[in-house]
């Protein structure tokens, strides 16, 4: 048994938390300074942390690279798995044309451009988010708004700032599902306390959204739609993620936001022309005069209707009981580890979800998916090849990834760094949002910064006497707000409204939005660690 140490450097703390730091500050800096490609800056920091973990931390070499093996296998399955398959679905409505009835469906909402955005870059986007998020809600809704006229800047700075308040819960759960199981936490416990974080986000984004697309006059003019979107996302945000899945927390939410938008009257009171010719300055696409069959509308929804339905039947108890019969639970091999008190670690006991999971059902809602807008089995299997062929460089960044904090976590390393940390003491609390923002500014991925930093928070929590749950939210909560300023997403924005080479351009104006959004998620956990907003919290 390897037994995990917190001063295996000259018996020092600080020298200790030092060396253990280097795989982090490794990747950190590949990134933000050389520039380097995520998956090449991922593997050097796994090299890194390998090293740290069986020169500086006495891990046996064996155990080592056993730890980073069962990383691999979790960021596979069942991170990427979900992804793939969500894409996979969207690949297919695409291929069939289904996805531009839909963005023609979505045009005919509301000719109101400030409502438009809320309808595509906020519910739609959180939808897109929620199914699998890893930049495709940007992408897909730039180019959605650029369709619908508005100038392509400010389709990818209004769609950059509404990818926040549902990133915790993206891609069916995946960053908190991720901190779970690296804090080992209780995967409830972490999504309830997020679940109280980020819905205060929401309340705010949407007015944030229709300011950017109109000035004072959008904020003036159509607040209360806005703002009734943004208390019925965060309402639904809270109670999924709190009383029901955390898997179904953004789904919910995108589906009931929406759906009180449109209910408002003022949002579907025709805009005045003064204010589309004010704010649609692109060029609008021809075909959105183009009416489709009540058919074909209906197919191009049904692939979201159908996720829907296949997650709200897992949720039913005596289903929920048949699927979890099939997780396969077993010892992990060549790993035998236990933690400072010398009481053996949970990750010596892997368990594997094969049918439970989020990506096996988006798999099978994708089957049905196929069979509603007519794609054959040949066609999907190919639009299938092609979406993991796509994501290539996407699963190498966050198997890579995942296997550093594997290693970090099992060596002890992120428990020194977190003991070290914990001398922030009260001041923690303010400082644990930030660690996330970094985390996802650098990675582009939430999942990534849980994964990074999950467990060092939970470390430095039981050291400082804060709450663990507290601390693993609050690095989900605010890396959401790095969101919109990774290099990652910045990219994604500019390559799909054609901006190539402007990422300079659109971070200047989110940045702004992204730190004053930090300072209050800041101000809230630091609240919630104190008698002041405590009753917030389970």
């Amino acid at each position: 048994m390897f037994v995990q140490q917190l001063e295996p450097v000259a018996d020092s703390l600080a020298l200790s938390a030092l060396v253990a730091s280097l795989p982090l500050v490794t990747v950190l800096v590949l990134l933000g300074a050389v520039r380097m490609k995520a998956h090449r800056a991922g593997l050097i920091g796994l090299a890194v942390a390998v090293l740290v973990g069986w020169l500086a931390f006495a891990m046996p070499l064996g155990q080592t690279l056993s730890a980073g093996a069962q990383g691999v296998l979790f960021g596979l399955f069942p991170i990427m798995w979900i992804v793939v398959n969500a894409l996979w679905v969207y690949r297919m409505t695409v291929r069939t044309a289904h996805f531009d009835v839909l963005r023609r469906s979505f045009g005919r909402v509301s000719d109101d451009p400030r409502i438009q955005a809320l309808v595509i870059a906020f519910c739609f986007g959180a939808l897109l988010e929620a199914l699998a998020g890893f930049g495709a809600p940007v992408a897909i809704c730039s180019v959605m708004l650029v369709a619908l006229g508005f100038d392509p800047v400010k389709a990818a700075v209004v769609s950059l700032v509404a990818n926040t308040a549902p990133v915790a819960f993206g891609a069916m759960g995946t960053p908190v599902v991720t901190l779970a199981q690296v804090t080992g936490l209780p995967l409830d416990d972490v999504a309830t306390v997020v679940g109280r974080q980020t819905p205060l986000l929401a309340l705010v984004v949407p007015l944030i959204l229709v300011f950017l697309v109109d000035g004072r006059r959008g904020l003036r003019e159509t607040w209360a739609p806005a703002l009734v979107c943004g208390v019925a996302f965060a309402v639904a945000q809270f109670a999924a993620s709190n009383f029901l899945s955390a898997q179904l927390a953004d789904i919910a939410a995108a589906l009931v936001g929406a759906g009180a938008l449109i209910a408002v009257p003022a949002a579907r009171r025709p805009a005045d022309e003064s204010v589309r010719a004010a704010v649609l300055t692109g060029v609008r696409t021809e075909d959105l005069d183009q009416e489709d069959p009540r058919r074909e509308v209906l197919r191009a929804y049904a692939p979201y209707a159908l996720i829907v339905a296949v997650f709200s039947i897992a949720q039913i108890p005596p289903v929920k009981r048949l699927l979890a019969e099939a997780t396969q639970v077993f010892d992990w091999p060549f790993l035998d580890v236990a933690g400072p008190d010398g009481e053996p670690v949970g990750a010596n006991v892997f368990s594997l979800p094969l049918l439970g999971t989020g990506g096996t059902l988006v798999l099978l809602a994708g089957l049905i998916t196929a069979v509603v807008i007519g794609v054959r089995a040949g066609a999907a299997a190919r639009e299938w090849l092609a979406t993991v062929h796509e994501l290539r460089y996407a699963i190498l960044t966050v198997t890579s990834v995942l296997a550093l904090a594997y290693v970090m976590n099992l060596s002890g390393q992120a428990a020194t760094i977190g003991q070290s940390v914990a001398a922030a003491g009260a001041g923690l609390a303010f400082l644990s949002p930030v660690l996330g923002w970094f985390g996802v500014a650098v990675s582009g991925s939430d999942t990534s910064a849980n994964a990074l930093f999950g467990a060092l928070q939970v470390s430095a929590a039981r050291e400082s006497g804060l709450s663990p749950e507290l601390l693993a939210a609050a690095n989900s909560s605010g890396g959401v707000l790095g969101k919109m300023i990774s290099p990652q997403n910045l990219t994604i924005a500019c390559a799909a409204v054609g901006l190539a080479g402007r990422e300079g351009d659109l971070l200047r104006k989110v940045l702004p939005w992204s730190l004053g959004l930090l300072l209050v998620m800041c101000l809230v956990v630091t609240a919630q660690s104190t008698p002041l907003l405590s009753w917030m919290l389970p």
